[in-house]
């Protein structure tokens, strides 16, 4: 097995809008969709449609939500050993689009506020045969933790994607990551620092390393990514292009950033294929909608 990410699954619920209202009114939007989504779900099918072995261990609903996250976890070739049928209904994300493709996203964690340490222990076996380890912030902190500390444990590499940004995080867990990738945004949150031009974003991120962070990801939209660790820095920068939905853009980062590194490929040379991944991601509409199979990232 190549991945196993421990983490959420959502059902999306996208509408595509003018503007957003104001208090009391009501607005006619132009376009919905519903999709499979959530942090942990899009990074497993991301790298699941390059062609990586990847083990999803999450909550599903005790709905029809969560018979359908199944069906599509194995469309997509995602191993579902690991997903339980929870009590509670499924997670959702109402999504709202405006026309120049930003997004403002609500999450329910429904059935994912149900995977717990426990949970993840009982999948110790399967876990540890992979070669790294994905983890978010949509599911219960101890879980994140427990997981973190399973990794420590077997010697697997985790990747720590810190979203949606909680300031509860505990630093100490951090450290224990080989990899911690947060967006501008989050690391804004977490470091209580602005983060609003790439001076400031590297400073943030050096306040972070000069506290124990080993490899820090930083995911900065159309301005690239920025890799820092103690010894160097590198910008990626980013690619233009005319995007039509960035919602799930960080996810898809992620998913092909983990395939091309337990691949074999360099740090360097999966972020390049990451980011040029999520830049063919961003004009398609959804998010596991859009991400490209194999054959199409290649050909891009």
């Amino acid at each position: 097995m190549d991945i196993a990410v421990i983490g959420s699954n959502m059902v999306d619920l996208i509408t595509y809008l003018e503007r957003m209202p104001e208090e009391g009114e009501t607005l006619e939007a132009p376009e919905f969709e519903m999709g499979c989504g959530g942090k942990g779900a899009n990074q497993a099918v991301a790298a699941g449609r390059l062609g990586s072995d990847v083990l999803m261990v999450t909550k599903v609903g005790n709905d029809l939500f969560g018979q359908n996250t199944i069906e599509n976890f194995k469309k997509n070739g995602i191993r579902t050993d690991a997903v339980e049928i929870g009590t509670k209904t499924s997670g959702v994300a109402p999504i709202f689009v405006d026309p120049n493709a930003k997004n403002r996203i609500l999450i329910i964690q429904g059935a994912n506020s149900e995977l717990l340490p426990e949970t993840v222990e009982n999948y110790r076996h399967q876990i540890e045969e992979a070669k790294l380890i994905i983890l978010q912030l949509e599911i219960p902190l101890e879980t994140v933790y427990k997981a973190i500390d399973m990794g420590a444990e077997l010697g697997i590499p985790v990747l720590l994607n810190p979203a949606p940004a909680n300031p509860a995080l505990d630093l100490e867990y951090v450290k224990k990551c080989t990899y911690f990738a947060p967006n501008e945004s989050e690391l804004g949150i977490l470091t209580d620092m602005p983060v609003g031009s790439l001076g400031e974003i590297k400073a943030a991120a050096a306040s972070l390393i000069q506290k124990g962070v080993k490899n820090l990801i930083v995911t900065m939209g159309d301005k690239g990514v920025l890799w820092m660790t103690e010894e160097k820095e590198t910008v990626i920068e980013g690619k233009k292009v005319d995007a039509i939905d960035t919602t799930g853009a960080g996810d898809s980062f992620i998913g092909c950033f983990a395939h091309y590194l337990t691949k074999g490929y360099v740090i360097e040379e999966s972020l390049q294929k990451a980011n040029l991944y999520a830049a063919q991601a961003v004009q398609g509409r959804g998010t596991q909608l859009s991400y490209p199979t194999k054959e199409e990232f290649l050909a891009y």
